[in-house]
């Protein structure tokens, strides 16, 4: 009962004025524009509410009011500000991720996918000592998994980590952004006050799940070029970005090389150390059924020695005269990853460290022929909605699905490269994409042949740690980051973080005022 009236106090807290008067009955500001009508009856149900919580007991919170947007409302950027009635930020206390491997032959080609995921859950609650039972909400994207069976991999793999029966779980598919739209849905209801603590996880074992279309195309499809453009093999999407923007094959050869080297370098100065939660697991001889035990604690697709020379050589997959080969693509790959999220108040309270603190997030739509071009779109939105610049972000986590689209949104953004993926991308943080090719069929293309694109674990919580951690090291050099990524079916998502010892007071971005970037703050125009 105190927990329902405690969130019946929450959620109408942030309706109710301080009154100026000498009256001590809250009065419920109407507008003068509003039908009288309509007024008395939101009147009227206040009054019964709040005759109710006076029965309880409580006392609502008396602060100068001022009217905007309800931070509960979905898409509502004023649930990331400083304004937001309910006064207290989101932060992140932990981030981890196991190793990335190569899907089908790299570490965890005969892992089950829900002990990659009990590897981070555990890590969790092993590093910070937090009771299980205070986790509202454990949150997981992933793509390829069957809907419902991947549904109950990810609670038994809560229940194998540790956690009660009484903490829920669920999953959450937007594609490649999968991992980071679970931390953004985490976000957003601890700052809605469903719950103070919660888990925002991704998922994917490339290995178990192939990427493809069950069942038959919908024939209204061939009407509508945009539908048709969303089953484009990604390759051809990527092809698509090289020739509209043009993007040159020495460009994404070279960036392809830079990812493998910074990884490289990042691997051998235990940059990953802090993020990376070994695995013991087994492998199994193809050929004989022999199981080994091992035990997984790095990337296993990073090609120290990659140069752009080398791979020139590479012949295109996707279009005979095209310029995205294997090497400047992003890896099929397996892994995991998990972030803790908490009100701010409740970190401190625990003691727990704070990483990062979560300040926007924008998901917008692109064209499904040159999906890649989607964070050229999403950063804007998300750093706008943080009350930001570009200038003012210190570090960029972009995912490379392919050079190509990473080139162009470098350059469409004007991004310090040196700003960028400083510890490598999903080029070179396990193997390149595997193209299966795209056929044809009544249909223009053979969609059980449709090309994927790197793990969703890749792109999401995996960036998140490694960005915080980035953050941490570079200290006062480096207040602002964002983790971005394109989405198939032609999307981008990006989130903002700032670093965690940076904060003045409970909220220190800029006071701007609420976007809706679900809408039309989102519409940038042509990407190009």
């Amino acid at each position: 009962m105190e927990k329902a009236i405690d969130r019946q106090r929450v959620l109408l807290a942030h309706l109710l004025p301080t009154s100026s008067g000498s009256s001590s009955q809250p009065q419920l500001a109407v507008s003068a524009s509003s039908p009288s009508f309509l007024g008395l009856l939101i009147l009227s149900f206040l009054s019964r509410r709040l005759a109710w919580l006076a029965d309880a007991s409580i006392s609502l919170p008396r602060r100068p009011f001022r009217v905007q947007a309800s931070p509960c409302a979905a898409g509502d950027s004023a649930a990331y500000q400083r304004t937001s009635s309910f006064g207290d930020d989101v932060v992140v206390v932990a981030a981890y991720r196991t190793p990335i491997c190569k899907a089908k032959r790299g570490g965890f080609k005969d892992t089950y996918p829900e002990d990659l995921l009990t590897v981070v859950l555990k890590a969790v609650l092993d590093n910070t000592k937090i009771n299980p039972s205070d986790i509202g909400d454990i949150v997981v994207g992933t793509v390829l998994g069957p809907g419902s069976q991947r549904a109950n991999e990810c609670r038994m793999a809560a229940f194998y980590a540790g956690f009660p029966e009484t903490v829920p779980v669920r999953t959450v598919n937007r594609q490649c952004s999968s991992g980071l739209q679970a931390v953004a849905d985490v976000a957003a209801a601890i700052k809605a006050g469903y719950y103070d603590i919660g888990i925002g996880a991704g998922l994917e074992s490339m290995s178990l799940n192939s990427i493809g279309w069950e069942g038959q195309v919908n024939p209204k499809i061939s009407a509508f070029q945009k539908a048709q453009d969303c089953l484009l093999p990604m390759g051809i999407t990527s092809e698509n970005v090289a020739h509209r923007y043009g993007v040159t094959r020495q460009e994404q050869d070279q960036a392809a090389a830079e990812s493998h080297r910074r990884a490289a370098a990042a691997t051998a100065s235990g940059k990953f150390n802090d993020e990376i939660v070994p695995v013991p697991t087994k492998i199994v001889d193809p050929k004989t059924g022999e199981e080994k035990k091992v035990v997984i604690a790095i990337d296993d697709g990073i090609r120290p020695g990659t140069t752009a020379s080398g791979l020139a050589k590479l012949k295109p997959v996707f279009k005979k005269d095209g310029t995205t080969t294997a090497g400047n693509s992003s890896q099929v790959s397996d892994g995991a990853g998990a972030v803790l999220l908490m009100k701010r108040s409740v970190a401190l309270k625990k003691g727990l460290p704070i990483m990062g603190v979560f300040r926007s997030f924008a998901a917008v739509g692109v064209d499904p022929a040159v999906m890649g071009v989607g964070p050229a779109v999403a950063i804007p939105a998300a750093v706008k909605s943080a009350g930001l610049e570009i200038e003012d972000i210190d570090l960029f986590e972009l995912n490379e699905a392919f050079a190509s689209q990473f080139v162009y949104c470098c350059k469409k953004l004007g991004l310090d490269r040196s700003k960028v993926n400083v510890n490598g991308g999903a080029i070179a943080l396990g193997h390149p994409l595997g193209a299966t090719g795209n056929g044809t069929s009544t249909l223009l293309f053979n969609v059980r042949s449709i090309s994927g694109n790197c793990s969703v674990i890749a792109i999401g919580a995996r960036c998140v740690a490694t960005l915080l951690n980035e953050m941490k090291r570079r200290g006062r050099d480096c207040r602002f980051g964002v983790v971005t990524m394109c989405i198939g079916s032609g999307m981008g998502a990006a989130a903002v973080f700032e670093r965690g010892d940076t904060v003045d007071e409970l909220s220190n971005v800029r006071d701007i005022q609420a976007h809706n970037f679900l809408s039309k703050d989102a519409n940038f125009g042509s990407a190009g």
